[in-house]
């Protein structure tokens, strides 16, 4: 999700706390997609007001925010009142850091954190949520493996094992006049004729699969789904199990939205009251607030007025 300057030995030691050895489920297409995927879900979360700018500036300000977990604000003499990411430095009495550098080809300066800049951060420990991202993106992607697994093995009925050139050339035949959707194969008898009159094996064996008893497309599907679920919940995106009961009691319901919106209600009250810092040093009037706030109490509404709801 972003550069950090780490050389082999570091890569490994860092993949190695986290997927065992021998899978290698990090540097594939399936997690790159579906980390860009939860990403872009879980900026829709919180939604920004007053920001003083827009457009791809909004969109670099959500990345550094969620991803790096802080940007500094600061008024520059030719950039005006602007934010970046950059590292933080040193630490007062309760070990929080007092200043701020920022590292930008346009802008190599250091500020002192309430004096010159406030940092505006996104969670009280100075972390984005890329660790959240990277966590279900592993087991969605290799869920995707699963399922396109799944899907392959599905399709295949039969196997047949042919007795010599002549007899697997005619089951190919046949198999393609099947799939061609004839309703009748009309194939040479004297190809059951064994070549040895003492030989009484059949010149093709069938082994025939029963896919519906293999078939766990479906099983796979809810558990993908029971994963992304789990995702949403844990960002602060509203969503009902389903996956246990076809109804479920208000007060379940009612503790599935509270533990959907534990996290990103700490998430806003952190950002707040970094903006209030920000709005006092500059003049500024920015916050934020949950996007799924009105459809969380919209559900809570709907879910008083009878003692079950159905799912």
């Amino acid at each position: 999700m972003y550069y950090a300057p780490l050389n082999y030995t570091q890569i490994n030691i860092a993949s190695g706390t986290y997927n065992p050895s021998t899978v290698k489920n990090l540097n594939n297409d399936a997690v790159s997609f579906w980390e860009r995927a939860l990403f872009q879900r879980a900026i829709s979360i919180i939604d920004f007001e007053n920001l003083p700018f827009d457009g791809a500036v909004k969109d670099f300000f959500q990345y550094c925010l969620y991803t790096f977990g802080f940007v500094g604000f600061f008024d520059d003499v030719k950039y005006g009142l602007s934010f970046q990411p950059g590292t933080l430095s040193g630490f007062d009495l309760y070990y929080q850091p007092v200043r701020f550098i920022v590292a930008n080809p346009l802008l190599n300066r250091e500020f002192e954190i309430g004096k010159d800049c406030e940092i505006l951060k996104l969670t009280p420990d100075y972390f984005g949520i890329v660790d959240v991202i990277t966590y279900y993106a592993c087991k969605l992607a290799q869920l995707d493996n699963a399922i396109d697994m799944s899907l392959i093995n599905s399709k295949l009925a039969y196997i047949v094992g042919a007795k010599n050139k002549a007899a697997a050339q005619a089951l190919k035949k046949i198999f393609d006049a099947i799939n061609e959707g004839n309703p009748t194969v009309v194939y040479d008898q004297e190809l059951l004729v064994p070549n040895d009159p003492d030989d009484k094996k059949e010149p093709w064996q069938l082994w025939d699969r029963h896919v519906k008893e293999s078939y766990i497309t479906t099983d796979l599907l809810r558990d993908f789904q029971t994963i992304l679920n789990n995702f949403d919940c844990e960002i602060g995106i509203p969503t009902i199990p389903y996956e246990k009961k076809e109804r479920m009691v208000t007060s379940e319901a009612e503790s599935r939205q509270l533990d959907a919106i534990s996290r990103s209600t700490v998430w806003l009250n952190t950002l707040n009251d970094s903006f209030s810092k920000v709005n006092a040093m500059f003049g500024t009037n920015m916050s934020a607030k949950l996007h799924y706030d009105g459809l969380i109490n919209e559900q809570k509404g709907g879910a008083e007025d009878g003692e079950d709801n159905p799912v």
